[in-house]
């Protein structure tokens, strides 16, 4: 069974990725299962600043999935190139993905530099749902200008493959993901989580302190992949793609709507071997399937 696959250079000797935010900085999961299993892991959202986070209560349920306000919680890129993938690079071998969130274009551009330093990330993927301080608060995926923009700024002090990460909130991602290709993004990673809120029937208020957050989980599946399907006819750059991703079936489903790699995130949430089962149970459905190596059935359903 072939199940190695390339992201704009970068070879994985499978598809699957561990979501940016769903498995820490990854040292912490190498207790459970030998993690070199992993295709790559994305690492935790990275700021320039070290990050508290948003107040709590910043987790609620939902059927068949969760929403999540955690605020972008990390100690700071310093401390993430000088601690946190040091400590990783003792239990894993490969490559890894970081994610690089800002709130100005300085800020993502300073991230990115430090990052491209760093001989252990193969990959970065910039995060570009967060709110752009100097454009009122509008997040920088909403608009295909802003994303453009901090696309090209980043490419300029990045030599590692760029892969940006895209707002599902938003009426057409296609054209967004066309900008960011135009601008030198070398993939595009979508989706991030859906906007969504609980509240509380006792108190008669929002569950989160945050009031809405970002939805994940089994109930975005089909959305997701919807947007890989579209994005995929849109672009000519590899995707990862992400968003409800629970098993082998749905890497597979994924792949077939124009993902090159894919990405699990509630599923770790609930259960930290989500990876190493999708990985074991991938070469099984395959066969199932009549498929020989994973790379032929990319963008299969087009």
């Amino acid at each position: 069974m072939g199940l190695n696959v390339n992201l704009a250079g970068l070879e994985l000797s499978n598809p699957v990725i561990p979501a940016s935010g769903t498995f820490g900085f990854g040292y912490e999961f190498a207790e459970l299962y030998d993690i070199n299993i992993l295709g790559s892991i994305a690492l935790k959202g990275t700021t320039l600043a070290p990050r508290f986070g948003n107040p709590t209560p910043r987790i609620a349920e939902c059927t068949s999935g969760m929403i999540n306000s955690v605020g972008l919680q990390n100690p700071g890129i310093d401390a993430v190139i000088s601690e946190e993938i040091p400590k990783l690079a003792r239990f894993y071998t490969k490559p890894v993905i970081a994610n690089i969130s800002g709130f100005s274009q300085d800020e993502y551009v300073t991230c990115c530099q430090k990052a491209n330093a760093v001989k252990e990330i193969g990959a970065v993927e910039l995060n570009i749902s967060c709110p752009n301080v100097h454009n009122g608060g509008m997040s920088f995926g909403t608009s295909a200008d802003c994303a453009f923009e901090l696309t090209k700024a980043v490419k300029k002090v990045l030599s590692k493959p760029l892969f940006v990460k895209l707002s599902p909130n938003v009426t057409d991602i296609a054209s967004i993901a066309k900008a960011c290709e135009e601008a030198g993004a070398d993939g595009i990673s979508l989706i991030n989580t859906l906007l969504g809120m609980r509240i509380d029937l006792k108190t008669r208020k929002p569950v989160i302190a945050n009031k809405k957050g970002g939805f994940s989980g089994p109930a975005i599946f089909p959305v997701a992949l919807r947007m890989v399907y579209e994005v995929y006819e849109a672009v000519k750059i590899p995707i990862i793609g992400m968003g409800g991703v629970t098993s082998a079936r749905d890497v597979i489903e994924m792949m077939l709507a124009g993902a090159n790699a894919v990405q699990v995130g509630a599923a770790n949430l609930i259960d930290p071997y989500a990876c190493r089962d999708i990985i074991y149970s991938l070469p099984e459905e395959m066969e199932k399937l009549g498929i020989k190596n994973i790379t032929d059935i990319i963008g299969g359903a087009h």
